[in-house]
């Protein structure tokens, strides 16, 4: 059959819009596939949920020996080549308003080209919290150390390092019920404070930790706020982050496995009792860690 170039734009819309579906929705969810045909490891992606703070899955039309440049709100993004396709794998910040947003890809060339979607809105639950007044209201020695602090944090939150996730499909770093969730707009002591960019698993003091990924541990500390921390690289951008620990198990540069234990649960930092902050980073922003837990673990594990 021969298409006219009319009919030819027809086909090319309608397989673009084919794909964008196949992509949204085949990797959301591998549960009840046979085994044959479940992806493997390395092409295990999020869910994807195209709101504030989440995460966007997007196809990319470039040539399988040109990896393209993508970049979102101006920090560069995860791309990866998955079953003969480009995909940007992107973290949509939480302070992103509602509504028309676009993706930057550069294909080493004059030639770029300006991805356009839609974010959609999301309404968080509210929060509020009782903790030491001077957790809310910092002396001027408690915010001069935080000043000190945030470089830290923000240079191990910026790492990008070439290699690849070796999946994207992650394990609840401890077990225990989910004290916030991620979104919660925060008030301490009555005052509002930056929505909850984090997961919060409830669980007794000593309880083990464990990368919930293979990594490499880029920053541990003992800061203001978040008390112990591990920061954990997994490729491409993505960070995770451990908060409150009662001990760190783990040192900067060690390379580390799912399930090994990289420190304990505690109540450093500002918290209201023992528990673990679990944080989860795409291209240098927050997003919600649940979309990164297996399906039936996510379901299993929801509030």
């Amino acid at each position: 059959m021969t298409l006219t170039g009319g009919w030819k734009a027809r086909w090319r819309a309608l397989a673009a819009v084919a794909l964008v579906f196949a992509w949204q929705g085949a990797f959301a969810s591998v549960e009840g596939m046979p085994v044959s045909s479940q992806p493997s490891p390395a092409t295990r992606l999020p869910q994807s949920s195209v709101v504030p703070g989440g995460v966007l899955i997007q196809p990319i039309d470039a040539p399988a020996d040109r990896e393209p440049i993508v970049t979102f709100a101006g920090h560069r993004t995860m791309v990866l080549r998955v079953d003969d396709q480009w995909v940007a794998v992107v973290g949509i910040p939480l302070s992103t308003e509602p509504g028309p947003a676009e993706l930057l890809v550069d294909f080493g060339t004059p030639r770029e080209q300006r991805i356009r979607f839609e974010v959609r809105p999301k309404e968080y639950a509210v929060q509020r919290l009782k903790v030491a007044p001077r957790h809310v209201d910092l002396a001027k020695s408690d915010l001069e150390r935080v000043n000190q602090e945030r470089p830290r944090i923000s240079k191990a939150l910026a790492t990008f390092s070439d290699a690849e996730p070796v999946t994207l499909q992650l394990k609840q770093p401890v077990e225990g019920p989910r004290s916030s969730s991620y979104g919660l707009r925060r008030y301490f002591n009555n005052q509002p404070r930056n929505p909850h960019t984090g997961m919060d698993i409830a669980a007794p003091t000593g309880t083990p930790v464990v990368a919930p990924a293979p990594g490499r541990v880029i920053e541990t500390g003992d800061f203001f706020f978040n008390g112990k921390t591990v920061f954990l690289d997994h490729g491409r951008g993505l960070v995770t982050m451990y908060c409150h620990l009662s001990s760190i198990e783990v040192e900067p540069g060690m390379e580390v496995e799912t399930g090994q234990v990289i420190g304990k649960v505690g109540a450093t930092g500002r918290v209201t009792g023992p528990h673990l902050h679990w944080g989860v980073a795409l291209n240098r922003t927050f997003v919600d860690p649940a979309l990164f837990l297996a399906p039936q673990e996510a379901l299993a594990k929801s509030d």
